[in-house]
């Protein structure tokens, strides 16, 4: 619990600075676990009430129980929310069945780009984790993009002794990851601790669980017999099956994941 402490109380540290550094900051929520573990580090951070908008990037190939669990909350917390869509991708009839490399950089990349610009973005705090995979072990805290919210992994700020790159030039856009030194296991035990609601999805059904969720077309469930959450951790403790084993895109190529993070994928 200490350590769950500590993580809790550094994120929190971020979280706060973000928001005082930047004049125009949201959150994304894709209403994942690790998501929605910020967002709820973002309600105790502020003592409830969320100051900034919370955006989530519509691909409309979500899981309907995604779309359930988002809604109720939004309402329950009283969330700023902002679904943004790439509404020309859509209408041109972008879909899977074009290859995954474009549906996902028209509807989650190019929707994302077009919110923040919509809505004059400067910053941006999402759920990533260093460990999640291997392209974003080459995050920082505070990772800055370019003006076309670009992000070139080559040249990432040091990040020593606790010292962040919360400033920005004016051409710049951040993106801010709270979680980056959570693990799996750490996101689970929080979830545990916290009581944080979270979609059943995760939870075992026939023999099969989703450990990443986005859209219904790229992600498949793992086999599984956890259906509680000390049955998800104690799962997590002795497998060798990754987390994102049932993402296409990872399983196509490491360098899709790298080229959508290029271009300004989360």
């Amino acid at each position: 619990m200490r350590h769950l402490d500590e993580l809790q109380s550094r994120s929190i540290y971020i979280i706060r600075e973000a928001y005082k550094q930047f004049d125009n900051i949201a959150m994304l929520w894709s209403v994942g676990k690790d998501s929605t573990t910020v967002l709820w580090l973002c309600r105790k951070a502020f003592f409830g009430q969320i100051p900034f908008p919370i955006l989530h990037i519509d691909t409309g190939y979500k899981f309907p129980q995604m779309y359930r669990f988002r809604d109720e909350y939004a309402k329950e917390w009283g969330l700023r929310m902002i679904i943004g869509k790439n509404e020309e991708a859509i209408k041109k009839g972008i879909n899977p069945d074009k290859g995954k490399l474009e549906c996902c950089n028209e509807l989650k990349t190019n929707a994302l780009k077009q919110t923040i610009k919509r809505y004059d973005f400067k910053a941006l705090l999402l759920g990533i984790r260093r460990d999640e995979h291997g392209i974003r072990a080459k995050e920082r805290f505070f990772s800055p993009r370019d003006e076309d919210f670009q992000w070139d992994y080559k040249d990432q700020p040091p990040e020593l002794w606790d010292q962040y790159k919360s400033k920005q030039k004016d051409e710049q856009h951040i993106r801010v990851h709270p979680l980056l030194e959570w693990t799996e296991v750490d996101i689970w035990e929080y979830i545990k601790k916290e009581d944080i609601p979270i979609t059943e999805l995760y939870f075992a059904k026939n023999g099969k669980r989703y450990r990443s969720i986005g859209c219904t077309t790229c992600c498949s469930p793992v086999e599984s017999t956890a259906s509680t959450l000390d049955e998800i951790i104690q799962e997590l403790k002795t497998t060798d099956v990754s987390e994102r084993s049932g993402r296409s895109q990872d399983k196509e190529s490491a360098y899709i994941m790298q080229k959508l993070r290029s271009l300004g994928y989360m």
